[in-house]
């Protein structure tokens, strides 16, 4: 034995090293039956899947141009990050965009464009605008509710994002007066520290669920009672990720914390069901909404990724019989996604946010229904171009997901389904989410939320208006590609979206600061 260890210890490093070689050679051929490569090629087919496994970082860093990527290109990401840390966001040397591909957006500037006096509220704060509607208003709830922003934070979960991220979100939210959607994952203590919250809840009925799983009223009106800083209700009918899929949590991503604010059991995958229990027609659903916002005095409104269209005109047609329906409709576009979505769902089932908030405003505004109901779009609109084309669409409100992780340090590594997020946003690791500081990185949100807001309202007094609500479907064009031509949104989707009632931005700000909001 000691003549054994003395020769051992007089191998070379690069002896070892041949060593653990021929061992990784011996295993590939004699021992792998699952890899095809690896047996036909010992050691060098390993480069394959070490090439493979980083992949995706060389082409975001080293191989893609910066408008190449999907689905945020570098120039998007760059905007985000640099206006989240409050650095220079600006672009020189002119725009590297094509400004003749179909589908590029052109904004058109009035040729006087509107300058806030002494006294406007934009001039001590230049990213001060609220939403124009108040949630509630029209169908007279106890506790209408007019958000301070007109950007806010999408729904995203507790487990699916991790605890200091939802903190970091939250108190960046309270910072720049924005409310916070909870994600379908429930109330969990991340999400109070500060921000107005809308409560938003999906199939599996998390945090409002009864020991079988079904909705709980007395649940609902408990934690609505137990947190006043719940500002609405959100039921969701579908996300754009996976539309008419049920949600997936995975097991491994399950703490105790989480299966306790969820009511779910521990080491098991958490899958919401692809359709609601507590309704299955629409009347159903209208007499659901109606239920809550009469147990809870909270404006009541649901969210949907939009397809056929045969139940929302059966939608319309009962709230217009009715004379009440869903305080606010969050429309998602079949681009969106925070989290995981099998392939074939997050690429073709759903319509992309034009076609959809288009196809569901018009049905509305058939009907004239429109002022009845707070529009918030959602699905990539986080960027000052993105925002004022909904808003000249129809749209009321911004909700961002994505920016948002982004702006507090998300690289798009689109891990997010494995908890190995390296940038602990997205993951329940210990470990790796204790390098995301929730008071440094809530500075990030809070800096990129008032850069958006700051940026949509210099576009909107670019072409003339006061508020991005007075912005018409003339105002912004569509490139065609045909000739070099462009269409205005007006003439490519048939209709002009119905005026907002807008007294001005001071009236806001008084309603705002005597309590009305």
């Amino acid at each position: 034995m000691t003549q054994l260890l003395d020769t051992l210890g007089h191998i070379p490093w690069w002896g070892w090293i041949l060593i653990v070689l021929a061992l990784i050679a011996i295993r590939d051929v004699f021992f792998n039956k699952k890899h095809t490569i690896t047996h036909n090629f010992p050691i060098i087919g390993h480069l394959r899947y070490i090439i493979e496994t980083i992949g995706p970082e060389m082409r975001q860093y080293v191989v893609a141009n910066n408008r190449e990527e999907l689905p945020f290109n570098r120039i998007q990401r760059s905007w985000i990050y640099a206006s989240a840390k409050g650095q220079n966001n600006y672009q020189g040397f002119g725009t590297d965009q094509d400004l003749y591909r179909p589908g590029h957006l052109f904004i058109n500037p009035a040729m006087m464009p509107y300058v806030p006096q002494e006294g406007h509220p934009n001039k001590t704060d230049k990213s001060f605008v609220p939403c124009a509607k108040v949630m509630g208003e029209y169908n007279g709830r106890k506790r209408p509710y007019r958000p301070r922003s007109i950007v806010n934070i999408s729904a995203m979960s507790f487990g699916s994002l991790s605890a200091n991220a939802v903190q970091a979100l939250n108190m960046g939210a309270h910072k720049a007066g924005c409310y916070h959607n909870t994600g379908e994952g429930g109330l969990s203590p991340y999400h109070s520290n500060g921000a107005d919250v809308v409560f938003h809840f999906g199939t599996g009925y998390f945090g409002v669920r009864d020991p079988n799983g079904n909705f709980s009223m007395e649940k609902m009106v408990e934690l609505v009672e137990k947190n006043p800083f719940i500002r609405a209700i959100e039921v969701k009918l579908s996300q754009g990720a996976k539309p008419g899929k049920g949600g997936v949590l995975p097991a491994k991503k399950i703490t105790k914390q989480i299966a306790g604010i969820r009511g779910v059991p521990m080491g098991q995958d958490v899958l919401s069901p692809p359709r609601h229990s507590a309704f299955s027609t629409v009347p159903e659903l209208l007499d659901f909404v109606e239920a809550i916002a009469e147990k809870t005095g909270l404006p009541v409104g649901i969210k949907s990724a939009v397809g056929k269209l045969d139940q929302w005109v059966e939608l319309v047609d009962e709230m217009e019989k009715r004379g009440t329906g869903p305080d606010f409709i969050t429309i998602d576009g079949g681009e969106g996604g925070t989290g995981a979505a099998p392939p074939a769902f997050a690429a073709h089932v759903a319509q992309p946010f034009v076609h959809a908030f288009s196809d569901v405003y018009k049905l509305f505004l058939a009907k004239d229904l429109t002022d009845r109901v707070v529009f918030i779009g959602s699905g990539k609109l986080g960027f000052p171009a993105n925002s004022l084309m909904a808003f000249a669409m129809g749209a009321d409100l911004i909700n961002v997901a994505r920016e948002a992780m982004l702006s507090i340090g998300c690289i798009q590594a689109q891990i997010c389904q494995t908890n190995h997020c390296p940038s602990g946003v997205a993951t329940q690791s210990k470990w790796l989410q204790a390098g995301l500081d929730p008071k440094i990185k809530a500075q990030r949100y809070y800096h990129f939320a008032k850069t958006l807001r700051k940026e949509i309202l210099e576009i909107t007094h670019a072409c003339g208006y006061e508020h991005p609500a007075q912005v018409t479907m003339n105002d912004v064009d569509l490139g065609m590609g045909d000739n070099n031509f462009t269409k205005t949104l007006k003439a490519t989707y048939g209709y002009e979206k119905a005026a907002v009632a807008f007294a001005g931005m001071g009236t806001l700000k008084d309603a705002y600061l005597g309590g009305a909001g």
